[in-house]
């Protein structure tokens, strides 16, 4: 996978493109970016500036660190589940 784009970059690509003052192949070749490439960030920028519904990157973010939580903590519920059940092993009636 080729590396990532600096955020500074991206977000210069995107003002010229907005900018309007010439095809948006002829900006993803002088750049020397896929055309592909630069409609994503033009979408990405569009979610974040709120013209577009989608997930901004700090609600992913937010959504990620959740999901980790979550599955933690259902982890120490099934701990907790197996303990209980184990220790209650020896108070049932044989």
């Amino acid at each position: 996978m080729p590396a990532a784009y600096p955020a500074d970059f991206r977000r210069d690509v995107v003002a010229v493109a907005r900018r309007a003052e010439a095809p948006l192949s002829q900006i993803a070749k002088d750049f020397g970016i896929a055309e592909a490439t630069l409609h994503n960030w033009l979408k990405k920028a569009d979610v974040e500036d709120g013209v577009r519904p989608g997930l901004t990157d700090a609600d992913a973010a937010e959504l990620r660190a959740l999901k980790k939580r979550n599955k933690v903590l259902e982890q120490e519920v099934e701990i907790l589940r197996r303990a209980a059940a184990y220790f209650a092993q020896d108070t049932l009636p044989k």
